[in-house]
């Protein structure tokens, strides 16, 4: 089992980021509902923490979900900052995790994306008709799997 003190602290924080970025470009893939989706996002932690045991590298990670700094959002491609975080956190689990805690965190990742994708309906008005995960929305998890890399279904 592989413990976050395997990490230098530039290592963890990629990690850490890594489900938030993915979130965060869902959330930016359509407009409306952040807040909702936001709140998602703290949900998929909370759920993470209630079924802790499985991968203890995991269960660092969900103890405490950290903050993305908005200074480096602002502005920002969050598409590329995702890919770029993403990519790299998966290279830096090639290295140092299991191949089944680089798979628990590929599915955690994935979990993130769509609990913000499926929190707020796009479309229709007032809550009536539209959909739950928009093109765009798909799309970015589409992007998101793709960067992941290996068995994310």
């Amino acid at each position: 089992m592989t413990k976050k003190a395997e990490f230098n602290a530039e290592e963890w924080s990629t990690i850490a980021e890594g489900p938030l970025l993915a979130g965060a470009r869902v959330i930016k893939a359509d407009k409306g509902g952040t807040i909702r989706e936001s709140l998602a996002l703290g949900k998929v932690y909370a759920q993470a923490r209630e079924a802790q045991g499985d991968s203890e590298l995991l269960d660092e990670l969900v103890a405490t979900p950290p903050a993305l700094d908005r200074n480096r959002l602002q502005g920002a491609d969050i598409a590329t900052l995702a890919t770029e975080g993403l990519r790299e956190a998966v290279r830096i689990l090639e290295e140092k995790a299991t191949p089944e805690e680089l798979a628990a965190y590929r599915s955690f990742v994935l979990s993130a994306a769509q609990a913000a994708a499926n929190a707020h309906k796009e479309g229709g008005v007032r809550g009536i008709g539209g959909t739950r995960v928009s093109d765009a929305e798909q799309a970015a998890i589409d992007e998101i799997a793709a960067t992941l890399g290996g068995d994310t279904a």
